[in-house]
């Protein structure tokens, strides 16, 4: 089949890699449509993925073409949403409900192969069915979302708080979509990107500024949201948490980006410095949210390319050009 490789660091092609079989509790889905991620940068340089090459893409949706031969809860022609997670269920972590993180964490399109190709295989668990509403090419935005979906279970937000969001590209409008969602009282954004803060206006953002200093609040916010992994924008957004708020590393940062924080104002002012990482009980709630409508496809896919283009797609997307974009197998 065809398929994006990442073969060594800083290297991406197109070409052919063996057919997916399933095991006893697998399923193989035929890729309608594959986001691409901060997450697929950072393994194109030569981060999270153990050894390559790798068939990247860990936000994908098809439909199911195969079934292991223990498989009852599936049938061909299902239509699903995968996640892409793979745990142990053996570790501490496992057994202690914090299965993200896993000490033997694996997920599809990291770790093994993943849905920028032509076929995919998943356990049958991590298979969610998708409603008939619901297009299978705008599907892959579920994981993404489920993300976000695990940032606000960390954040155990309180109705009526000031959110500041740094960044406004998918996840960082995935965000203030949920912020809304979650009765903020104001959501402001900041982001260097001036076509990307229209879309977050647009979204109805509270306000929007290129930098914090642009906007009103001097006592600061209470939730405070890095989507950006930026060193520059972390710190700044460490030092705009309100007295008793939050702030959440929610960007996927470099390995070696780093940030000052002042302990004593930490301790002075009971804030709080948390992370999410990606998905932990969240993917099924996410998918029955993208089922509500909570997020526009249209808006939030600014993008799609065939598989062929997925090394232009990944260059484009590093770029900071667009919003969502995703990589369609069968066009």
């Amino acid at each position: 089949m065809k398929a994006a490789i990442i073969e060594s660091v800083g290297k991406v092609v197109f070409g052919e890699v063996p057919d997916p079989t399933p095991g006893p509790r697998e399923v193989v889905v035929e890729v309608a449509a594959c986001g691409l991620c901060g997450t697929d940068l950072h393994i194109l340089q030569g981060e999270f993925a153990p050894t390559l090459p790798v068939v990247p893409g860990h936000e994908f949706a098809g439909t199911v073409v195969g079934l292991g031969s223990q498989v009852t809860e599936l049938t061909v022609g299902d239509r699903v949403a995968v996640d892409p997670s793979l745990y142990c269920y053996e570790c501490r972590y496992c057994r202690s409900g914090h299965n993200n993180l896993c000490e033997r964490w694996a997920a599809i399109g990291v770790t093994t192969t993943g849905g920028a190709a032509e076929y995919a295989k998943a356990p049958v668990a991590n298979c969610v069915k998708l409603p008939d509403h619901v297009r299978t090419q705008d599907a892959a935005l579920i994981e993404p979302l489920s993300c976000a979906v695990r940032g606000y279970d960390v954040l155990n937000s309180r109705l009526g708080s000031h959110v500041l969001i740094y960044g406004s590209g998918t996840m960082g409008l995935m965000m203030l979509e949920l912020a809304k969602r979650t009765g903020a009282a104001s959501v402001d954004v900041v982001d260097i990107n001036e076509e990307r803060l229209a879309t977050a206006r647009s979204l109805g953002c509270s306000s929007s500024a290129t930098g914090a200093d642009e906007l009103e609040r001097p006592q600061g916010w209470d939730v405070v949201v890095d989507a950006t992994g930026n060193g520059k924008a972390i710190q700044d957004g460490l030092g705009r948490v309100a007295k008793a708020g939050t702030f959440l590393q929610f960007g996927v940062a470099d390995y070696a980006t780093t940030a000052t924080i002042e302990p004593y104002r930490i301790y002075n002012q009971e804030i709080t410095i948390t992370g999410s990482m990606a998905v932990l009980h969240s993917y099924e709630r996410a998918a029955e949210l993208f089922a509500t409508g909570v997020l526009d496809p249209d808006v939030f896919i600014s993008d799609r390319m065939p598989l062929s283009s997925y090394p232009q797609a990944l260059e484009r997307f590093a770029s900071g050009v667009g919003r969502k974009i995703v990589v369609l197998p069968g066009s």
